[in-house]
């Protein structure tokens, strides 16, 4: 029998093996669909330098997207969705590298879509088989993590609750201990819970072949006992893990990090730090100049029948609320007559809005009023995915009135995002919206980023709830 742990402990060389057979799998997708399109397999130079700046891409982009983390934890889908995303990002830059350089004559196009199709194939069956593997050990108690959680309160069976979900983690409950429990053993989803033994160091002792970590899943107000219990454990090398009773609290992308040496959780953070933000900032500026410059003749078009449609300006520059709660002003075609608001004051827009013009109407019903917006985009003072921006008075207004709103301004406001792709825009649920919001907040990645443009296209632009 393999011993426990075995994996963990040869983490670093398998991860290194992991990566090496991903290029490899790369290059050989790479012949396959040049032996299918040309039925030889002797590269010329320019193919083979393909080959093998693909592969190098690869192993930088499915880091990036953390296909070398552990397995244990996720589930076999996301394996798959990490591969295509990782893909679709190999496929932009490559094309933009052969775009940069003049290349792009020397390749076939269908030879590179075979390529990366054939990737994906090969990728994912290697990924299911390793997943599969992973399993099989795990049932027979191969690299299996027998687990003692420590506490039978809210906090402790909900934790258990979810590792029974998911026993293809290879994390396995063997008892929950809690000091309130009497002497005959109940079950909770068919784990014994036993009163807490005088010593839980002898109590491991005894059971040195059977258990491998201890969970301690207690309460914030139990800090004294769970001082006693780490004090009594000083001595065992078990590993000791304490599950932190955070879920009852406002979060928004908590995480735990290191301050000056101090262990630090963070309640609520914005991912746009770092690496994070860096990417985010170039993948706006990049997507941005070239989205201009596509539809630079459209917004010449446009231009020219707002300055037609009445008297006043093209663009209407509005205060918004930003990143940090800071104002910018946004860009938006002209949709009214100018000093529309002037009598009424800031109005939220509604179903059958009467104040734009028949330019204007057409304008707001295509989503096309947004576009300039890309120039605040490009000026660094939105993003081109995000929560959408609103005024100062109405931040004021729904401050108040809806949990968690201010949240939405940990990042930067955007022209397009998940709640607008999923139809809450216009005057539907703003707390439907934020919700949204958040939950994209929370799930930041360049590949969501990606996946919402591309949405957009399909569902972002004419909207019943757009006037």
């Amino acid at each position: 029998m393999l011993p426990k742990g075995l994996l963990k402990e040869y983490s670093r060389p398998l991860s290194f093996l992991l990566r090496s057979l991903d290029m490899i799998a790369v290059l050989g997708a790479g012949l396959l669909a040049y032996f299918y399109k040309f039925e030889d397999v002797d590269l010329s130079n320019h193919y083979q330098s393909a080959l093998l700046i693909g592969a190098i891409t690869s192993a930088i982009v499915f880091s990036f997207f953390n296909m070398y983390q552990s397995a244990r934890g996720n589930h076999l889908w996301m394996h798959f969705v990490n591969i295509a995303k990782s893909i679709i990002v190999i496929i932009v830059l490559l094309s933009g590298l052969a775009f940069l350089t003049k290349t792009g004559d020397y390749f076939s196009r269908t030879w590179f879509m075979l390529w990366w199709g054939c990737a994906f194939v090969l990728l994912s069956l290697f990924r299911c088989s390793l997943f599969i593997s992973l399993r099989l050990m795990r049932a027979h108690g191969w690299n299996e993590r027998r687990i003692v959680i420590i506490g039978a309160g809210e906090l402790g069976e909900r934790l258990a609750e979810t590792m029974q979900q998911a026993l293809w983690t290879g994390f396995h409950i063997v008892a929950i201990l809690d000091d309130n429990a009497q002497d005959n053993s109940r079950l909770f989803h068919r784990i014994p819970i036993q009163p807490t033994p005088k010593s839980i160091s002898a109590y491991l002792a005894n059971n040195k072949e059977t258990i491998d970590e201890v969970w301690i899943a207690l309460p914030l107000q139990a800090e004294a006992r769970v001082k006693e219990i780490l004090h009594e454990l000083r001595h065992d090398t078990v590993t000791t893990r304490l599950i932190l009773d955070i879920f009852g609290m406002d979060l928004l992308n908590h995480s735990i990090s290191d301050l000056a040496g101090f262990p630090v959780i963070n309640i609520r953070s914005t991912p746009m730090v770092g690496g994070n933000r860096l990417v985010k900032a170039i993948e706006d500026r990049m997507l941005a100049a070239f989205i201009l410059l596509l539809i630079s003749p459209l917004l010449f078009i446009i231009a020219f029948a707002v300055k037609l449609s009445s008297r006043g300006p093209v663009f209407y520059r509005q205060k918004r609320v930003g990143w940090n709660g800071a104002e910018f002003e946004m860009l938006k075609f002209r949709t009214m007559p100018i000093n529309a608001e002037e009598k009424t004051g800031p109005v939220w827009a509604t179903s059958g809005e009467t104040r734009a013009t028949r330019v204007g109407a057409f304008l707001r019903k295509t989503s096309l009023d947004e576009l300039p917006q890309f120039f605040n985009v490009l000026k660094g003072e939105m993003s081109i995915v995000g929560p959408r921006p609103e005024r100062a008075v109405f931040v004021e207004q729904f401050k108040e009135q809806i949990p968690r709103y201010m949240q939405k301004h940990v990042v930067k406001a955007g022209i397009t995002g998940w709640a607008q792709i999923n139809g809450w825009r216009g005057n539907t649920s703003l707390e439907k919206r934020i919700e949204y919001d958040l939950y994209y907040i929370e799930n930041w990645s360049l590949g969501f980023d990606l996946k919402i443009i591309l949405l957009t296209f399909f569902r972002g632009f004419i909207n019943k709830n757009a006037y």
